[in-house]
């Protein structure tokens, strides 16, 4: 079973309709029984870091998830938010996050305000620093589809599976063991989006 977690947060039913065009079965679901007998996890997300920790702790999901994603190994793909949440911390709102990885969660730092603008919005290219089942046949030359202020600082190198320039190179996808995240929405990413997706589903 594929559990897409609903802490209202996401654009779920993008995810959702996109996970079932490349021919998967899941649900959308918030019950902590219904991820108690998940086989993989999804945590989409989009918004503020301290409201989405807010939510995982008013549902009461935080312990069950780091059973199934820690002590369980269960892969789990963050998006966006998603992955932020992943980090030990973020200046957004000056909050710990889940800590499943090495990273924190910064804002970014433009010099150039006329150039540059915040959030960061558009498509751009993914380069790929180390090899990841998620990332198989996209290329650099592939665009995916960005939207945020805020992005991961990793301590680790070897998590990071991705990159992406935007005034700087900043960490756009990463991987530790069975936990994956793209800072980018492979649900609006069109076919290289649906890609990642089924790589997800389908391989990991």
């Amino acid at each position: 079973m594929i559990v897409i977690i609903n802490y209202g947060m996401g654009n779920l039913h993008s995810v959702y309709t996109q996970c079932k065009r490349v021919g998967f079965e899941l649900i959308i679901s918030s019950k902590q029984s219904d991820i108690e007998n998940a086989d993989k996890l999804i945590l989409p997300g989009v918004g503020h870091f301290s409201k989405g920790m807010e939510k995982l702790k008013e549902l009461n999901l935080i312990e069950v998830l780091s059973k199934k994603v820690i002590q369980q190994e269960t892969p789990i793909l963050g998006i966006c938010l998603g992955m932020q949440l992943l980090s030990k911390k973020s200046e957004e709102g000056n909050v710990t996050g889940l800590g499943w990885i090495d990273a924190e969660t910064n804002r970014f730092s433009i010099e150039n305000n006329q150039k540059y603008k915040i959030p960061h919005m558009g498509w751009n290219n993914v380069y790929t620093t180390n090899k990841s089942p998620i990332m198989h046949g996209i290329s650099e030359s592939d665009e995916l589809y960005f939207v945020h202020s805020y992005h991961l600082e990793c301590e680790a190198e070897d998590i990071i599976i991705g990159e992406t320039d935007y005034c700087y190179r900043f960490v756009s996808a990463i991987q530790k063991d069975n936990i994956y995240g793209t800072q980018f929405h492979p649900e609006k990413s069109h076919d290289s989006g649906l890609k990642i997706l089924k790589n997800f589903l389908e391989t990991v």
